[in-house]
């Protein structure tokens, strides 16, 4: 091996007398635009007869996170985005959360995944559960 081989090679980011290269500071978030309002400007324009205007913030409005599903539906796709390592863990947690049997929160989850709103709140999580209801059935008629 040659004494090239162990010294090692200069990067293309050093620069000379050993500064390193700065990073910029990241640039902030763009405003989150809504059906309901329209886009606005990032900074005030200024016009040759007025002056800049601190844009005002919109009011908040509370707004329901899923329209067409109750409280407790939404409760309910939230647990089933668990995983329970322990036989029994998940029908003691419905027991102690929902205050049901394990076989009423099955009838309620099976008719929530019937609801198109409950598909629109979270398709990943609706979907995976449809399948597996689909593929058990499938079973079961084996």
């Amino acid at each position: 091996m040659s004494a090239d081989a162990t010294t090692p090679e200069s990067s293309a980011d050093a620069r000379p007398g050993g500064v390193a290269p700065t990073v910029p500071t990241p640039r902030p978030a763009p405003p989150i635009e809504t059906a309901d309002e329209p886009a606005q400007p990032a900074e005030p324009t200024e016009t040759a007869d007025e002056p800049a205007q601190p844009a005002e913030p919109a009011p908040v409005q509370p707004v329901d996170p899923v329209p067409g599903l109750t409280e407790r539906e939404r409760a309910i796709l939230a647990f089933e985005q668990q995983w329970w390592r322990h036989a029994g863990a998940k029908e003691q947690a419905v027991r102690d959360t929902f205050g049901v049997s394990s076989t009423r929160y099955y009838q309620l989850l099976n008719g929530l995944l019937d609801n198109p709103a409950a598909l629109a709140a979270d398709p990943v999580l609706v979907g995976r559960l449809r399948r597996l209801r689909s593929s058990r059935a499938r079973n079961r008629r084996r």
